[in-house]
Formats: C-alpha cells, sequence, structure tokens
C-alpha cells in the first residue's frame, strides 16, 4: 500500500474515508490546473469532456462493467429517481432497514402506489417475494459498516423475478465489485474513490436500461453532445449515456486522475490492507468480527464519548446513528490503529507522539 499511500499528502490520523475522502495529488493539480487555465481566460472544455470519457472508462473498468453500461451523473439520489421514476405503478420495493436514506427516499416518495417495504439486511434475500420488483441495498452499509450477502441477494432476487439496484458508495474503491451481478448501480465517488464531490455512477444492465425512461435527457444525453444543445436535442445515445446528465467539469477533472489510480491499482491487495488495519482495530477493542470483512468499523456509542476522544486526539473519525464510526483506507497504517486505541484509552496501545507530518511509516 506504500505505493498507493505516496499519492496522497495526508492521511496520518484521517480515519473518515467513508465520509470524505482525501483528494490525491495529482486530483489537487490537476484542479488547480484547470481553475488557474479558466482564470486566466482560457476555460479547456475539450479537456473537461475528455476527463468525463476518462473517468466514465476508469470507473467502469474498477466495478468490471461494459463502459457502455455506465453514466455519469453528479448525485446517487438523482439517479436513483431516475428508476423510482419507471416503477409500475403499486410496485412493491424492498430495501434494507436502516440503508441511506438517498437509495431509499426516492422510492418512498415515488408516488403511484408504489409500496416500499424493508427488512434487515441479513434478512433481505429471504424477504424477497413474488411481488417484489425491486430489491435496493447498499453493498456497505454506511451506518454500521456491514458488507451484504450480495450474491445471496441476487440469487434470490433472480429466482423471483426481482430486480436488483446496488449501492456502491461505501464499497468502491476498497471492496472487489462485479456491477455485472446487479440489473443497476449507483456509486458517489467522492468517499472511498477520493474524487471531488459531483461526481456519481450509474449502471444499468441493458435489458433493465430499456425499461428505464430518460425523463432527465439534457443534451448531454444525446448521441452526440455538442450536436445536441438546442430544440429536443436529437437522437440520444444508444447505450447508457443517454441518462447523462451534463457534468460539473470540473468535478470530473480531479475525478479522472483519482479514479485512473484506484482502476490501475490491485483491489485484492487494498482489500486485505483496509480490511487487516480494520481487523487489527477491532481486536484492540475487544470487538467482534464480522462474518465479512469491512474496512469500517463501528460500535455504540450513544453519548458520543468514544468520538469525542478521538477527537481530542486529533484523530477524524465521524458518528453514525448512535454510533461511533472509523474507516481505514490506502493511506492508512497500523500506526493510525495504535494511535486511535490510544485515544480510546486502551491498555498497551503505544503512547504515540502527536501527529508527525508523514503519511506513511514504512
Amino acid at each position: 500500500m506504500s505505493s498507493l499511500a505516496s499519492h496522497f499528502a495526508g492521511g496520518r490520523d484521517y480515519l473518515a474515508a467513508c465520509t470524505l475522502g482525501l483528494p490525491s495529488r495529482a486530483t489537487v493539480a490537476a484542479v488547480r490546473a484547470d481553475l488557474e487555465s479558466a482564470a486566466s481566460g482560457r476555460p479547456d472544455v475539450v479537456a473537461a469532456s475528455q476527463a468525463v470519457e476518462e473517468a466514465r472508462a476508469s470507473f467502469a473498468h474498477l466495478v468490471s462493467s461494459p463502459v457502455g453500461d455506465v453514466a455519469i451523473g453528479s448525485q446517487t439520489s438523482v439517479q436513483v429517481a431516475l428508476l423510482a421514476a419507471a416503477a409500475p405503478d403499486g410496485a412493491e420495493v424492498l430495501c434494507a432497514e436502516g440503508d441511506f436514506s438517498s437509495l431509499i427516499a426516492p422510492f418512498a416518495h415515488a408516488g403511484r402506489r408504489v409500496r416500499l417495504r424493508t427488512a434487515p439486511l441479513h434478512e433481505l434475500a429471504a424477504a424477497i417475494s413474488p411481488d417484489t420488483w425491486l430489491v435496493a441495498f447498499s453493498l456497505v452499509q454506511s451506518a454500521t459498516g456491514e458488507v451484504a450477502d450480495a450474491a445471496r441477494i441476487a440469487a434470490a432476487a433472480a429466482r423471483s423475478g426481482a430486480r436488483t439496484l446496488c449501492d456502491l458508495t461505501q464499497a468502491a474503491g476498497w471492496l472487489p465489485v462485479d456491477a455485472t451481478m446487479f440489473d443497476a448501480t449507483v456509486c458517489h465517488a467522492y468517499k472511498w474513490l477520493c474524487c471531488p464531490r459531483g461526481v456519481s455512477f450509474l449502471t444499468l444492465a441493458p435489458a433493465f436500461a430499456s425499461e428505464i425512461r430518460p425523463v432527465q435527457a439534457g443534451w448531454y444525453s444525446g448521441d452526440d453532445p455538442w450536436a445536441s444543445c438546442y430544440g429536443t436535442g436529437g437522437p440520444l445515445a444508444p447505450d447508457a449515456r443517454r441518462f447523462d446528465v451534463s457534468p460539473a467539469w470540473q468535478a470530473f477533472v480531479g475525478a479522472a486522475p483519482a479514479l485512473a489510480l484506484f482502476a490501475d491499482a490491485d483491489i485484492t491487495a487494498t482489500y486485505a490492507h483496509v480490511t487487516s488495519l480494520a481487523a487489527r482495530f477491532r481486536d484492540g477493542l475487544g470487538l467482534e468480527q464480522p462474518e465479512r470483512p469491512s474496512a469500517i468499523v463501528t460500535w455504540p456509542d450513544a453519548t458520543g464519548e468514544a468520538l469525542a476522544q478521538l477527537t481530542a486526539h486529533g484523530i477524524t473519525a465521524s458518528g453514525r446513528a448512535g454510533r461511533a464510526r472509523v474507516a481505514f483506507h490506502v493511506f492508512n497504517d497500523e500506526l493510525d490503529v495504535d494511535r486511535a486505541l490510544h485515544a480510546l484509552g486502551v491498555r498497551g496501545a503505544e503512547d504515540l507522539s502527536p501527529f508527525d507530518g508523514l503519511v506513511y511509516a514504512i
């Protein structure tokens, strides 16, 4: 992981990739160069558009999806809303209890008698019925870090004839992902993929895409965006690009190098690195190891005392749903684990010095 860590200027004591990923050196340089060019009166929209396509291709590679099945956007909730608008009248949508609202709320407010039903994540596969039109769940739960048994859920959905929608936001970047297991996936790239906020992706299996109306069509969803700027915009793109929305150019300029970094990395090595750090932390706190390893560790913290202890020691963590939450990424190492344990008063953790400016101790 030292080679990946070298691409980041910071990381020591930062245990919050599940909240906001850190920008890589290349991302910072790309955004600065783009802003300086624009400020001097030479904005380069051609280069920005190229960055969009580079980002799309890198994401497709990262999640093992054909690039033609990938649409770009700015927010996952908007892309989920596209699918909610396609739900048949009276359709049942099954979601995991306590999942992130951007995945659930669009269906809850879809109208047209669309019915939302929830079940605990570990019971989601068993809860699928012949009446279920769509099963929507996060591959990794934001509030708890729990990793879904995606293969079991997908198999149960296939047996019942239900579609699947999987949110990859808390997974892509550290967990090996195959988007083709699902009818649709969404992913905001500002967390584990360390992109600027405003870059999201939607993958759609062609059979499911044929059932979705491009209700958000605009100039960028045209077969040739630059020839689709006026009137009805002309013919739509023949693949998932017809679900594109106009990109936030500067965000994608920064996203392209970050996504290339993760797409080129050995995801199995990344997975082993981050889950071993999380396991070390769980052992230190005496927490049970999960059935499916996760890079996110959470534990009850209703009063916020644990989060306050971490913060007081200069460690950036987070709290969600009455739980303290830490996350370990490519820019973290064993020293980050031990410093966090020490902050929480774990005996045996070294009494380490304050932040020393190093990203990695090798």
